[in-house]
């Protein structure tokens, strides 16, 4: 349904080490760097087309970026500690909590997620919904 999200940026430089840094633990990498944008994904393998879900971007309009009320994009985590480690990541670069990582029952009895703004004030979270063996 969704072929790809951008989000703004004022400092591409910074944002793509923050990005780096955060994304790696949920399985994601930099798959593209150009001039205004940086684009990230996982890594495909040698036989698949490459797929960029996200790229971070300065606004092509030139103007500042802002972050946008009541957007949130979420990313699929793989484990509750891949989780703990994205949220750990954004807060050791300057990003900011919105909500540390743990269970959201009313979202369901496994819903695991930890809520963040990134440098540009965009709200990210990961999710983790499945039962712990």
């Amino acid at each position: 349904m969704i072929a790809y999200i951008t989000l703004g940026t004022n400092d591409l430089e910074a944002a793509g080490h923050f990005y780096d840094a955060v994304l790696a633990p949920l399985g994601y990498c930099r798959l593209a760097t150009r001039a205004h944008e940086i684009g990230y994904g996982t890594a495909p393998s040698p036989d698949e087309a490459v797929n960029i879900p996200l790229w971070i971007m300065r606004p092509f309009d030139g103007r500042a970026a802002t972050a946008g009320n009541g957007v949130d994009v979420a990313f699929t985590a793989t484990s509750r500690a891949a989780i703990d480690a994205f949220h750990a990541a954004a807060l050791a670069l300057g990003g900011k909590d919105e909500g540390a990582p743990g269970l959201r029952p009313a979202y369901g009895p496994h819903f695991y997620t930890a809520y963040l703004r990134d440098l540009d004030g965009n709200k990210l979270n990961a999710v983790f919904n499945q039962p712990t063996t």
